[in-house]
């Protein structure tokens, strides 16, 4: 009882003898001691306002004025403490409160492009834009891998249309250039809130985490995009969560591989190689094929994941085909923006082809064409480069399908040209297709560059792509995509096939 009304009396004396007591009170009552008794009564009233600011607590700054700093570690406990705290007081009061989550368009190209510590320095900068745009009771944490997690104090004015309006503010700072080391550096995010009244356990997680995942809904459908937490979002989040968990079991299963399609010379029909195709031999659903689960690969952020098993399977190949004296040049693996962002890529294929005793050339790194068309992501052109130094070839896919110029071809060393397959459909029957293909072909050879054309289905399109000068062909016209267990029977099959030169308009029945 003592204790309580001690505290009760301290927070009333608080209330009536903090800092602006202080300020305007203070100075009135050293007069009066002075006036009473000289220098002695000054001290003494000096000393008396001192105590009394010391044991109400009205000497520190209080919590709700505090400002947290972005560039500092900020305790994600003590964030979620605070939000905690202000859900019971916004529902004991009958008023608002909030949390934002904001999360940066272009991470990954702002850290390839500029480097970690221009990427941090930005992160500081803007993280220092948000506190001091926001109350003083508001707090800013900054959320591992970029972006910013902003708590509102309680407002008895934030409701929906408030939120909206804040968080719309608060990408347009974003937007607002950072000057740094002499650059211009231009960024963006996507933003996604969630009302206190709208989490039902009533805790700071919970809170925080509707707004990540409101967040996760907005940078999905970016960039700058803007959503409000509504409980169909969680589900779906649950949803791509199961899904991931099933594909990483997938994958460290074994039953997501590679099977292998033939890609051979358009002039003698020799073995040029295969490429390595991502199959999922599903325990119940059987072979699933990849329009259905790459998407779900992609968008799990599993990509470099999938990577790293084409590799080693193409590897494992090429080795057990050279054990078993059947000769194939090399195996092509296509390579992600993700993997291709991997400032280790260079290093860690070294080491697997080292480990296989497998010389580079005897690797294609396949790269779309979209992904090299961007031309600026600084990683991804030094990791292609270094691959082409190391003696891979670089092969580039679906050409005809992005805007890759002439200066990128020959920047990134491509090997070879990969012709898509909407230039071969029926080429044989298309003269305008022709005159396409013809001039495909012909600037390939003025700039030194093999070829290779996709989706060969018939006998007369591989006789005309032959006649045309086009070096490799691959196809369901030559071979689908095998698993390995087939493949050695399909070599044996194939070589003991006699040779002959289709340019003459020979084509295999």
């Amino acid at each position: 009882m003592a204790a309580g009304l001690s505290g009760q009396w301290r927070d009333w004396m608080r209330g009536r003898t903090g800092a602006p007591f202080l300020a305007i009170g203070g100075p009135v009552l050293a007069l009066a001691g002075f006036w009473v008794a000289g220098e002695r009564g000054l001290m003494a009233a000096v000393l008396a306002l001192l105590l009394l600011a010391v044991a109400t607590g009205a000497w520190r700054q209080p919590d709700s004025a505090r400002q947290s700093d972005p560039a500092e570690p900020y305790s994600r406990d003590r964030f979620l403490a605070e939000l905690d705290s202000r859900l019971m007081q916004a529902e004991s009061q009958g008023m608002g409160t909030g949390c934002i989550v904001l999360q940066f368009d272009d991470a990954g190209t702002l850290l390839d492009r500029y480097g970690r510590s221009t990427q941090t320095e930005v992160i500081r900068n803007l993280g220092e834009r948000l506190v001091s745009a926001l109350r003083q009771g508001d707090r800013v944490l900054r959320l591992e891998g970029g972006g910013f997690a902003i708590s509102l104090s309680p407002s008895r004015r934030l409701d929906l249309e408030a939120m909206v309006q804040l968080s719309s503010r608060l990408q347009a700072l974003v937007a607002e250039p950072v000057t740094f080391g002499g650059a211009r550096i231009l960024t963006s995010c996507s933003a996604g809130f969630c009302m206190g009244a709208r989490v039902q356990r009533g805790s700071g997680a919970e809170l925080l985490d509707c707004a990540q995942v409101a967040a996760d809904e907005a940078l999905r459908n970016g960039p700058g995009a803007l959503r409000a937490f509504a409980p169909g979002m969680a589900r779906k989040r649950a949803e791509r969560d199961a899904r991931r968990a099933e594909l990483e079991e997938a994958l460290d299963a074994g039953h997501i591989r590679a099977w292998f399609q033939p890609q051979i010379s358009a002039d003698t029909g020799e073995i040029t190689g295969f490429e390595a195709l991502a199959r999922w031999q599903h325990p119940e659903r059987g072979v699933i094929p990849p329009s259905e689960f790459l998407p779900a690969i992609a968008d799990s952020g599993l990509s470099e994941r999938l990577s790293e098993v084409m590799v080693f399977n193409a590897l494992v190949a090429l080795s057990r085909w050279d054990t078993a004296g059947l000769r194939v040049p090399g195996v092509g693996v296509n390579f992600s923006s993700e993997e291709l962002r991997n400032p280790r890529l260079a290093d860690k294929l070294k080491w697997e082809l080292d480990r296989f005793d497998l010389t580079p050339d005897r690797l294609a790194v396949e790269v779309l064409e979209t992904v090299m068309s961007m031309g600026e992501a600084d990683v991804i052109v030094r990791n292609i480069t270094e691959l082409a130094r190391l003696g891979c070839r670089v092969d580039l896919d679906d050409f005809g399908t992005g805007h890759a110029s002439i200066t990128n071809i020959r920047r990134f060393g491509v090997h070879r040209l990969k012709i898509d397959r909407s230039y071969i459909s029926r080429v044989e029957q298309d003269r305008e297709a022709q005159r396409v293909l013809t001039a495909i072909l012909s600037m390939a050879e003025q700039l030194g560059l093999d070829t290779l054309a996709e989706g060969v289905e018939t006998p007369s399109e591989l006789a005309l792509l032959a006649q045309l000068g086009c070096g490799h062909v691959q196809g369901f016209g030559i071979a689908r995509p095998m698993p390995f267990e087939a493949t050695s029977e399909w070599i044996r099959t194939h070589m003991a096939r006699p040779k002959v030169t289709w340019k003459a308009g020979n084509a295999p029945g």
